[in-house]
Formats: C-alpha cells, sequence, structure tokens
C-alpha cells in the first residue's frame, strides 16, 4: 500500500513531468497543472550528466532520451583559439551502462517528458492554476482557477524559480540572487568531426560547445553581467556577438553565424536554496522551486529528476507521509546544497579571475573534478 493515494503536481516543467510519472508508476493517482495554455520550451539544448540518466533510467526514460539525443563522454579543454590544453576522461560511475553525458534538445526533451507522464495515466490541464491550497491535516483542498475544487492526500510544487507555491508556504522570505554571471546559448549544425563535448577559455568568459544529436549541437557563453536584466528582441545576436571578442578559431567562425536575434536564449543566472524543511504538513516544493543553481555543474535539472525520481520511491513505500517526507528532506538537502555551494564558489572564482585578481586558493578545474565524481554517489 502507498504512503498516499492521490497527488497534485503543480508545473508542467522538467521536474514536474518526471514526478508525475514515477508517481504514477507507483500506482498514485496523479493530476498535473501547468498554467501555460499551451506547451513552451524554449528552443536550445540541456546536458544529462551520469546521474541524471541514472535517475531518468529507473523511471524508463534513459534510453529514449539518447535515442533522440547528442551522448559524449567528456569535456575537452582549449584555450581561446582552439588549442587544446587537456582532454579528461568522462565519468559514468552512477551508471556504467550509460554515457557519461547527453545532450538533446529542451523541445525534444519535453516531448519524451509529456509523454512518459501521460502513458502512465497522469491527468493533465494546460491553461490551470492552484488559486488556493487548504491543507487540513487529512488532506488539502484545492481551488483552480476555474473554479472547480479538488481534494488531495499531498501537493507537490514543482513550479519553478518564481514558485508561487512556494511564496504561498513562506512568504517572500525566499527570493533569488543574482550572482553576477549570465549565459548565452544559441543553437549550430553539428560538425561531422565533433566527438565529445568542448570547452573554451577566454581572458573573461568561457564558451562550451553541446552536442544535441549527430545534426546539431548548441554554444553556451558564461559572460559576467552587471546586473539581472535580460536580453532579447532585435539586438540579442549583436549582444551575444559582442561577448566572443578574443576568440580565434572555431569560435571566431561560429561567432559570424549569430545572425538570429530569435535565436539568441540569454537568462542571468540567478540561485536560490530553502533552506527550511521543504514540506509544510501536505504541501511540498520541490526542484527549482526549492533549490535553483546555476549551470557551472549541469546540474540543475538533474536534481529536480532525482528529487522527482526518489519522491516516487519513498511514496510508493510503507509508512506515514511524515517519515517520508523527513527521508526525503534527510537524503536530498545536503545534496542539493553542496551543488548549489560549489556552483557558487566556481562562479566566485572565475569572476575573479576575469577581473585580473590572482587568487591562490583558487582551483576551478581539481574542484570540477572533485564535485563531478562525488555526484554519481547515490542519494
Amino acid at each position: 500500500m502507498t504512503v498516499i493515494a492521490r497527488a497534485l503536481v503543480i508545473g508542467g516543467g522538467i521536474g514536474g513531468l518526471v514526478a508525475a510519472r514515477a508517481l504514477r508508476q507507483q500506482g498514485i493517482a496523479v493530476d498535473l497543472i501547468e498554467r501555460e495554455p499551451r506547451w513552451t520550451v524554449y528552443g536550445v539544448g540541456i546536458i544529462q550528466p551520469n546521474n541524471a540518466l541514472r535517475a531518468l533510467d529507473r523511471i524508463g526514460l534513459a534510453q529514449q532520451c539518447l535515442d533522440h539525443g547528442g551522448p559524449f563522454d567528456g569535456w575537452r579543454i582549449h584555450d581561446a583559439q582552439g588549442n587544446v590544453l587537456i582532454d579528461p576522461p568522462g565519468d559514468n560511475s552512477a551508471a556504467p551502462h550509460l554515457p557519461p553525458n547527453n545532450g538533446i534538445t529542451r523541445p525534444k526533451l519535453h516531448e519524451i517528458l509529456i509523454q512518459g507522464a501521460k502513458e502512465v495515466g497522469t491527468d493533465i490541464r494546460l491553461g490551470t492554476i492552484a488559486t488556493a491550497l487548504h491543507d487540513d491535516g487529512d488532506g488539502v483542498d484545492v481551488t483552480f482557477s476555474d473554479g472547480e475544487v479538488r481534494r488531495y492526500d499531498l501537493v507537490l510544487g514543482y513550479d519553478g524559480l518564481f514558485s508561487e507555491t512556494r511564496r504561498m508556504l513562506f512568504g517572500d522570505t525566499y527570493k533569488p540572487r543574482f550572482n553576477g554571471q549570465g549565459v548565452w546559448r544559441y543553437n549550430f549544425e553539428r560538425p561531422a568531426d565533433m566527438d565529445t563535448g568542448k570547452v573554451f577559455f577566454g581572458p573573461d568568459t568561457k564558451i562550451g560547445l553541446v552536442p544535441m544529436s549527430p545534426a546539431l549541437m548548441y554554444m553556451f557563453v558564461v559572460t559576467a553581467e552587471a546586473d539581472s536584466r535580460w536580453y532579447d528582441g532585435p539586438t540579442a545576436a549583436e549582444e551575444m556577438r559582442s561577448r566572443l571578442k578574443g576568440y580565434g578559431g572555431p569560435i571566431e567562425r561560429l561567432s559570424q553565424l549569430i545572425t538570429d536575434p530569435a535565436g539568441v536564449v540569454y537568462r542571468p543566472m540567478l540561485t536560490l536554496l530553502v533552506d527550511d524543511p521543504w514540506h509544510k504538513g501536505r504541501i511540498l516544493i520541490a526542484g527549482d522551486a526549492a533549490h535553483s543553481t546555476t549551470p557551472h555543474l549541469a546540474q540543475g535539472a538533474a536534481m529536480a529528476i532525482e528529487d522527482a525520481v526518489l519522491l516516487g520511491e519513498l511514496l510508493g513505500g510503507d509508512g506515514s507521509l511524515d517519515a517520508a517526507m523527513s527521508a526525503f528532506m534527510r537524503r536530498r538537502f545536503d545534496r542539493v546544497k553542496y551543488v548549489v555551494d560549489t556552483c557558487d564558489q566556481l562562479a566566485a572564482w572565475e569572476l575573479e579571475e576575469w577581473r585580473g585578481i590572482d587568487n591562490p586558493d583558487a582551483d576551478q578545474g581539481g574542484l570540477l573534478h572533485r564535485a563531478t565524481h562525488a555526484l554519481m554517489a547515490d542519494y
């Protein structure tokens, strides 16, 4: 017998869709609501490290991601002119039968996750929000934007960095924090000779090339930014190109192809960690709503996926809801805090280096290697 019989998932992003499938596979009835009236996903890619693939494998979706993505071993490191500095191997010790990394387009990943939630019987409603949550201790009465009221044993808030569910639980206690960096992304055709991920270090930026399929890759550019504004509109391509100065070789050639403003996706780097328990009574937040990190370890979505898969396993077992929630926090908090803290440290060291500060304690490569290995441990 499962811990709960019926759950509501708020949010149709990566974590919410994975949670819906994970809970349904345990026999729990799941409704999922998404505020947008149609599925909308910005069209660049995402990196799935080996531990994320391990979690997806537990719910039967890893192979589909690999079939529609671009598996790759590791990250070949270059200077700004394209000279290879080091070619370290990737780490797939979390799931040795799977590759160290997979790149995939966000639209394709979302398509896989939507189908994965639907095929196990999730009731999905688009264009719907929860306007009120009333937890009486035995269940949660949820009022929806269409006026309907439904009762659930548990409400799961996977509604992202700007979570309304988090605000309902904690007010304005937790707000995203800008870390001084931004990341620009753009899609390109993948060269036939590209056999792995690539990173290029310039004097004041960092650039990566990520395989997403046999024919497609994307570029990410990490930059120092003065504030948390979002760049879009007709000057976006020009803004992105302006941040590639100083690069030669393949990056210089690719920069000339950044011409479509609509193809540029820019996001300021925002971070957040809720250090209170993520649940109050029968309402829980997880994924980016509870812990949002920067992309320095490529672990943001991975942590949301791990949250969701573990929740399914815990709620599908025996015992009380309180025990399941306590076990969830015990097994998740230190792990996600490690990711958030490590990314904050990597970002701080990068910004120091770009400002010309020589910090003898800075060890980006060593910390990145240690963190990647540490996250292969089970959770």
